[in-house]
């Protein structure tokens, strides 16, 4: 695990700050991000459906298996063997996608729906990768 230094003071995205040179903590993204690393698998991002909550393609999604998915989650499923990652709505039966272009996947009774995980976080690359 490689701990990175956190600043004190958060980097503005509007009107620039004066620079702080206040260091707060070491951070581990492991430590951050993995919360139960046994459970916890990450996976890439493949296509635009889920752009409206800011997960884009090529983006890495951090799923952790041992969560309990509740209605509104991001989660992985494998419905009849095709994975998906969209936002589950346990009220109506579907899976929702996060932009207009798609339309929600109704799950059927007789479908084979499996969970692999909440997504709870999710990298982006602003430069390769």
């Amino acid at each position: 695990m490689k701990l990175s230094p956190l600043f004190s003071s958060g980097v503005a995205c509007g009107f620039p700050s004066p620079a702080d040179d206040h260091k707060e903590a070491a951070l581990s993204l492991d430590e951050h991000l993995i919360t139960n690393p046994p459970a916890t698998f990450m996976a890439r991002a493949n296509g635009d459906s889920m752009q409206g909550i800011g997960i884009f393609d090529r983006d890495v999604l951090i799923v952790d298996r041992s969560l309990t998915p509740v209605h509104g989650d991001v989660v992985v499923v494998a419905l009849d063997g095709q994975l998906t990652c969209k936002i589950l709505d346990k009220r109506l039966g579907r899976l929702m996608p996060a932009s207009d272009r798609y339309q929600p996947i109704p799950i059927w009774e007789g479908q084979e729906l499996i969970v692999e995980g909440v997504v709870k976080a999710s990298i982006r690359y602003h430069r390769g990768g």
